[in-house]
């Protein structure tokens, strides 16, 4: 039976006629198709689509959504549906009683209709269950229905007018009613129902509207409509951005890549077991019959050895490819999408060709162009929107496990990566991935299209094609090259960048000891000479991307005419007309984007495999061995730590540091450790904190562990929560800790008392008080077992004596825990339990005080010598008062510290906003307590200036010249493809066309003039880039250097850092490609335009309003995603902070076990900064859909007036004006994206150039002052009525100080915390200016000089020794002024001889980032060797001994006083005995001058002097 006796008994209505459909002015389709195909296909969508649906929805529950009036309806109509189907068959059944014949097809279609309609229902009530509150399904289901039932509806109306005998009443009513019921069910499934119960939705205060957005709105991006309208009314804030949706939160997120990452790991690792035979020796002092009595054990040791490399790459697959993949799908419809315009534009010059043809046909064409694109977009944009939520998920996960990784790897494989690589990986590695998940699917994509385009081509010309095949095969080979080569420079280039961010680091965290050595020149040398070699190599990238580019533009066009070239030449009867050449020409530009892409997607894919091997190997190190430090088996006994036979190194080759480790320490004692500088004080403290690589022996503690690290690691925070850490708030207790620890006098003085925001590093905080903080943060978490390293020697002496009694000593508030003290003081060893003495990392002895004095060995000599001569004993006190030593001085210059007092901060310059030395101020405004600045979003338009100041970077000449090769190139491709349309109207003359070789000469003239302007506007472009890049960078490292130390206080160095690397890298290579791009999209767009309106003048009506309808949403759309943009960077400097924070306190984080809270923080701020970056990718979706469909109407238009215009329009125009619309819509699209794009990175100029505004210092040298070459030549100071403040709106610090110090003169400078001591100084070296009275030195008034010239003919000794990275002579001597004896005198002097002759490169020691290979000890002789280096006449001592032991302390002083002896010596002194045999004494008292003269005379007034004298224990 075939289809025509299906639909009607005798066969009298055939299936398909084409006289009826296709030739006839009005076309209608034959009965028998509507009643077959129209009604089945419906059907089987849904019935195909059935079974994947229901398992998704099976798998994916949101939720129970209550019934709605939504969806009672939707059911209600669909059970209609049913009954109206049913309603048919029932009719056919009753028709059949009735006798008549019937054919098969009026049962089967509606039967058929009728179960699928109960399909559709159960649908809507199980995604009902299932908490979907739109589905695309059901809704492409009705379209589909609605479609197929329109076409029956026009018939059926048709056929009711043209021939009324033969209408069935029933069956047209009962079609018109189900015609209105799927009309209202499809615009019923349209709406989007409400969200389900428990959903994330209901909570969440401002949840992301995409969630329970409808179908259609999501497919177009409609929900983002309010974001985009707030967006245009006022610029964006933080608080009108949604929460992100939960999958695309890191807790969800990194856990995941976590797990098949350690997956991956594990699989690469296999077991191998090895026997060992270890006898066991007794242990010291251990009874004998304490131990089982085996003397050997065998142990069977299971180690893990690497049989390769985990794949990184499999990882990430397995945890982004499942979601990824749906995108492929897109992008295989829309590939095979793309090449339907070209069929369409062939039968649309047919039609223009053929006069018979009715002129519906050009009609049809048309829509269905506009259909398809319009599809087309569509797919595209979810296309581009699933992959960029893959990138962003894909950074996410990245931050998460770098982040995660950086908090367990070990001390050595820390050294190998520096911080500001480790911060790197995180920003530009991740961004790198983020970049290439949107373009990898051109791997596959790219060839397809390609293998499409020369199929279709084929079709169209024949084997001419393979011309411009082999054409584009050569072009391979030589773009892979180029993309080769340029790989190599780009690993040069981040290896450059790496150096030069990493020496950025260094230089902002030291830049105060910059400032005071007047050494910003060196440093500015060495960041140029990085930046040098950066510039060349990008350069090289330049001339590489101009042939590159040259390569791609010529491409096709060299496609083309060889295609053309061989196709008319071969035969003379080929003739070359519109359609061949046209569509040729349209698939061409198909072919253009792989082939242009291809080199590109190669090249990003290189550099995302560079960034995956950096990542693969940090994420390989070795992590710390958790059960180095045994927690359990240690319970029953009474020790409360306890080392047997350790042997500890910092890494696993290294040689042991601390050898033959033997310690048993009981339950609540108080153990100190003593000995000299560098001899593993601290290493022994690692050790039991299991940092360090256990060799050999057991470690073993019990309970909790609390730990002061030697330099105290202060968080961005504030106060309370420094000291809080995490841990719940307790009043009572946190007052107790906060008094105990002599932290009250300081939150006095703060402005916002202990609300007050600390800055980075501490630098709002002095030296004591940070390692106070530091010391309450361990008393307040309340552990059993506390861990200092030298927590008393930044303080005051009496505050040392205070915190010793009230915390650490046996009636302090630790009383009955653990304590291991390790200390420089003597006067404390009396009181503690055991002292252990440690000698080249070996405990040589152990024991009490009076025990160890019993034994006459190396301690008691050490004690001897340095007791007797200032100990002097108290009959009060039943202890021995303070001794010589104990707590030192304050931070005077830190890293970074900002200029500080004393202990108690009474100025601490919070930096931004202290208030003052007013302590009686007791206003607490919370602005007060805050001090950093965030890095501000600007709002508003980018202003022209900046473009203005970018064009003066490059030369105003170049940018002009760059322009206008811009122009010559599309005019000649403009001219090309006109001549092109001439050639192909040309007549055919018997076959052939007669001027057909100077048509062909002309065209291929005109494409090589293309190419030259090609090749020399991206040379421009790109040099000009370069240049700009030059001077932007030199002008903002020359502005940075010259701001003052307040404008570093006030800037958190990450904000600094953000614009030397992310900025500065935004300049070099994102905006001048920008620009090229820009240009070239924007010049497309206007030789497009001029052709069609050349061709199809009647254009012109439409393209005012949409031009219009384009640049309102353009201007809407820059307006939020501009701040967008801006958003999103401001909260990508706190990620990059934070982790920069918990590299350098890693080992503090851990003895507190705060890891989790560290990571929960780490992950939030990368979700808050995530939040800012979705809506942006989803404007940019928004905003390509609402483009798309301004360039398909211009598309349509086009089509459109040529169909109407058919008669008098010729070929070859049309055909040249549709190629040319087919191309607007990518152009557009394009354009509005890289207008957009170059005005958010052009924020980088913005940003770069903002430091040129800020305040600068005085200039560093001056024309003008002629000084005397040797000048100081005595060394008299002469202070007269000085006084300075720290801000314009504070008090003055120090007033009204006059004091004159003779040439040669050793003075002291004493006062309680917040006196002013070193306020003084930073007057002396004008790090602050005065703002009343002057200070003279030898006559000449300071402030008339150059910074330059009076900081370097002045020295100090600041108290936090820094070092930079580089080699240790650059550290002494960074502008090689000296010899290489002058620099091993000052060593020898120093005491470093020794130590630097002995290390294999002497004096091209590297130094790591901060010195930290040097201990604090040996780096404070480093600083001293630099002042004995210069050698001034005015020496500035820091009192700078705080970390020394005993002896070097001796040694340094001795030193000063030998060597220093014709010069003028200042002493901010914190133990008086260092003063004591000094010329004069200067007392300082709330900033002014209290007292002045000998010692012994202040002794004898019993004033001020006397009083601290007799604290110290020295009268």
């Amino acid at each position: 039976m075939g289809i025509d006796n299906f639909c009607s008994v005798d066969g009298s209505d055939p299936f398909w006629d084409w006289n009826r459909t296709w030739q006839s002015d009005n076309p209608d389709l034959t009965p028998c198709f509507q009643n077959t195909l129209l009604v089945w296909v419906p059907c089987l969508y849904l019935w195909i689509s059935a079974p994947f649906y229901f398992l998704y929805l099976k798998f994916n529950d949101h939720g129970y959504i209550c019934m709605t009036h939504l969806n009672k309806a939707k059911t209600a109509f669909g059970f209609l549906l049913w009954i109206i189907c049913w309603a048919d068959v029932f009719y056919s059944f009753w028709e059949r009683g009735q006798g008549q014949a019937l054919a098969p097809v009026y049962l089967v279609s509606p039967t058929l209709l009728g179960i699928t309609m109960l399909l559709a229902t159960f649908f809507i009530q199980y995604e009902r269950f299932k908490g979907v509150q739109s589905s695309g399904v059901m809704l492409n289901f009705w379209f589909i229905a609605v479609v197929c039932a329109t076409v029956s509806f026009r018939s059926k109306i048709l056929q009711a007018l043209n021939e009324p005998s033969t209408v069935v009443v029933f069956r047209y009513t009962t079609f018109y009613i189900y015609y209105t019921l799927l009309l209202i069910s499809l615009f019923l499934s349209c709406l989007s129902d409400r969200p389900p119960l428990f959903s994330q939705a209901v909570k969440d205060p401002n949840p992301c509207p995409e969630f329970g957005a409808s179908f259609l709105s999501k497919i177009t991006f409609w929900w983002i409509n309010k974001l985009m309208v707030l967006g245009f009314k006022r610029p964006l804030e933080e608080k009108d951005l949604w929460s992100l949706n939960s999958e695309d939160r890191s807790q969800k997120v990194v856990p995941q890549l976590v797990r098949r990452w350690d997956f991956e790991c594990n699989k690469v690792k296999r077991p191998s077991e090895k026997t060992l035979y270890s006898p066991k020796r007794p242990v010291m002092g251990e009874k004998k019959d304490a131990r089982p009595l085996e003397e050997s054990e065998i142990l069977l040791v299971k180690t893990m050895q690497k049989t390769g490399e985990p794949s990184l790459f499999r990882a990430l697959c397995r945890t982004f490819g499942p979601y990824f993949l749906v995108s492929t799908v897109y992008k295989i419809v829309h590939d095979v999408l793309m090449f339907v315009g070209p069929e369409i534009l062939k039968q649309l010059i047919q039609f223009v060709n053929d006069t018979s043809a009715p002129s519906w046909q050009g009609y049809f064409y048309t829509a269905l162009l506009f259909v398809c694109s319009c599809v087309q977009t569509l797919i595209l944009q979810r296309y581009f929107h699933v992959c960029f939520v893959t990138g962003m998920r894909l950074r996410t996960a990245i931050i998460g496990a770098v982040y995660r990784k950086a908090l367990v790897i070990t001390n050595a494989a820390r050294r190998t990566s520096t911080v500001g690589e480790i911060v790197n990986l995180m920003s530009v590695d991740a961004q790198r991935f983020m970049e290439l998940i949107t373009y990898i699917n051109m791997v596959w994509s790219a060839p397809l299209q390609v293998v499409l385009a020369l199929y279709f081509l084929w079709q169209n010309l024949g084997p001419s094609v393979l011309a411009g095949v082999a054409v584009m095969v050569l072009m391979v080979p030589i773009n892979a090259v180029i993309a080769m080569k340029t790989k190599a420079y780009q690993v040069a280039q981040m290896k450059n960048k790496d150096g030069r961010i990493k020496l950025m680091n260094e230089v902002l965290n030291g830049i105060k000891v910059l400032k005071l050595y007047a050494w910003e020149l060196a440093f500015r040398d060495k960041v140029t000479a990085i930046r040098e070699s950066e510039l060349r190599v990008l350069k090289k990238i330049a001339y590489l991307g101009a042939v590159s580019t040259f390569t791609w533009v010529c491409a096709p066009f060299l496609v083309a005419l060889s295609t053309f070239a061989v196709y008319v030449l071969v035969d003379d009867n080929n003739v070359l007309d519109a359609q061949k050449a046209f569509v040729s020409l349209a698939l061409f530009n198909i072919l253009r984007f792989p082939l242009n892409m291809l080199p590109m997607v190669i090249s990003s894919m290189v550099q995302a495999s560079v960034s995956m091997k950096r990542l693969r190997v940090f994420l390989s190190h070795e992590e710390l061995d958790e059960d180095s430090v045994d927690r359990k088996a240690i319970t029953g006994s009474p020790d409360s730590i306890s080392i047997v036979d350790g042997s500890f190194s910092w890494s696993k080759g290294d040689d042991p540091a601390l050898k033959r480790i033997n310690v048993h320490i009981p339950e609540g004692s108080l153990v100190a450790v003593v000995g000299h500088v560098g001899c593993g004080k601290s290493s022994l403290l690692s050790a039991l904190l299991g940092e360090m690589h256990k060799q050999e022996g057991s470690v073993s503690i019990k309970g909790s562990v609390a730990y002061v690290p030697q330099q105290a690691w202060i968080q961005n925070a504030t106060l309370r929560d420094n000291i809080v850490f995490g841990h719940e708030k307790k009043d009572m207790w946190y007052q107790r800790v906060v008094d105990s620890c002599a932290l009250l006098p300081d939150l006095e003085i703060l402005p916002g008392g202990d609300a007050t925001e600390i800055g980075e590093k501490g630098v709002n905080l002095s030296g004591g008080q940070k390692q106070r903080v530091s010391l309450a943060r361990a008393v307040y978490c309340d552990c059993a077992v506390y861990l200092l390293d030298d927590p008393l020697s930044a303080v005051d002496a009496h505050v040392g004596k205070h915190i010793f009694e009230k915390v650490i000593g046996p009636q302090g508030l630790l009383q009955g825990r653990t304590r291991v003290l390790v200390t420089h003081g003597l006067s404390f060893l009396p009181q503690v339990d055991l002292i252990l003495v440690m000698v080249d990392g070996e405990i040589t002895e152990a024991g009490s005080y009076t025990e160890l004095l019993g034994r006459q060995g190396a301690f008691a000599d050490f004690v001897h010598t340095y007791a007797n001569a200032e100990q002097t004993e108290d009959e009060t006190d039943s202890a021995p008062r303070k001794g010589l030593e104990n707590g030192g001085p304050v931070t005077l210059l830190g890293q970074s510290q900002s200029t500080l007092t004393a202990a108690g901060s009474a100025k601490s310059l919070l930096k931004a906003e202290s208030a003052g030395e007013g302590a009686k101020k007791n206003f607490r405004s919370p602005e007060a307590a805050k001090l950093t600045e965030a890095d501000k979003a600007n709002t508003g338009r980018v202003k022209l200036a900046v473009f203005w100041e970018y064009m003066k970077a490059i030369g105003v000449c170049l940018s002009l010249t760059s322009v206008f090769l811009f122009f010559v190139h599309h005019l000649a491709s403009l001219g090309s493809n006109y001549w092109l349309s001439l050639w192909t109207d040309d007549p055919v003359i018997n076959g052939t066309q007669p001027n057909r070789n100077m048509r062909l000469g002309v065209y291929g003239a005109l494409g090589l003039s293309q190419g030259v302007a090609v090749f020399l506007y991206s040379v421009s472009v790109s040099i000009g880039g370069v240049l700009a890049s030059r001077y932007l960078h030199e002008t903002m490292l020359y502005n940075v250097l010259r701001s003052p130390m307040s404008f570093f206080e006030r800037t958190p160095s990450g904000n600094l850092v953000n614009r030397f690397a992310k900025e500065t890298d935004t300049i070099d290579s994102v905006i001048p490609s920008i620009i090229k791009m820009f240009l070239g999209s924007m010049f497309n767009v206007l030789s497009s335009c001029a052709i069609i309106l050349f061709a199809t003048p009647f254009v012109a009506i439409i393209i005012p309003p949409l031009g219009l309808l384009y640049f309102f949403v353009q201007r809407f759309y820059v307006a939020s995603s501009r701040q967008l943009k801006r958003l999103e960077s401001v909260s990508r400097s706190p990620v990059y902070t934070h982790f920069n924070e918990t590299l350098l306190g890693t080992s503090v984080i851990r003895a507190f076990g705060e890891q989790q809270r560290f990571i929960r923080e780490s992950d939030s701020r990368v979700d808050h900064n995530q939040k800012a970056y979705y809506p942006g990718i989803v404007a940019n979706r928004w905003l390509a859909v609402r483009l798309e469909f301004v360039g398909n109407c211009i598309v349509v238009f086009a089509a459109l007036f040529a169909v109407m215009a058919r008669n008098s329009l010729s070929p070859g125009l049309m055909g040249l004006a549709i190629s040319y619309a087919l191309q607007v819509t990518a152009s557009l699209n394009w354009l509005v994206r890289m207008s957009s794009e170059l005005e958010t990175n052009i924020v980088a100029v913005e940003k770069v150039k903002e430091y040129g505004d800020t305040e600068k210092e005085a200039s560093w040298r001056l024309e003008s002052s002629k000084l005397p070459s040797g000048w100081p030549t005595v060394g008299h100071i002469e202070i007269c009525d000085f006084g300075l403040r720290y801000r314009e709106d504070l008090e003055l610090a120090i007033r009204n100080i006059s004091v004159t110090i003779e040439g040669g003169e050793k003075v002291g400078i004493v006062g309680r915390t917040g006196a002013g001591k070193s306020s003084l100084t930073l007057g002396l070296f004008r790090i602050i200016e005065s703002a009343q009275g002057e200070i003279q030195i030898d006559g000449v008034n300071i402030s008339q000089l150059g910074l330059h010239d009076l900081r370097s003919r002045i020295t100090i000794i600041p108290q936090d020794p820094v070092l930079f990275s580089g080699t240790l002579r650059m550290n002494l001597d960074p502008f090689d002024g000296y010899s290489d004896e002058e620099v091993w005198r000052a060593l020898e002097l120093a005491h470093l001889k020794n130590f630097v002759s002995g290390l294999p490169d002497k004096l091209n020691h590297e130094c790591s980032e901060g010195g930290e290979n040097l201990s604090l000890g040996q780096r404070q002789l480093v600083c001293l060797a630099r002042a004995l280096l210069r050698k001034t006449k005015i020496l500035v001592l820091d009192e700078a001994t705080a970390a020394v032991d005993l002896e070097t302390d001796n040694l340094i002083q001795s030193t000063i006083r030998t060597q220093f002896e014709d010069c003028t010596v200042l002493t901010i002194a914190h133990r008086l005995n260092t003063i004591m045999d000094y010329t004069r004494v200067l007392v300082l008292d709330k900033g002014q001058v209290a007292e002045f003269g000998s010692p012994s005379s202040l002794i004898a007034q019993k004033g001020i002097f006397y009083k601290m004298a007799k604290d110290s224990g020295l009268v």
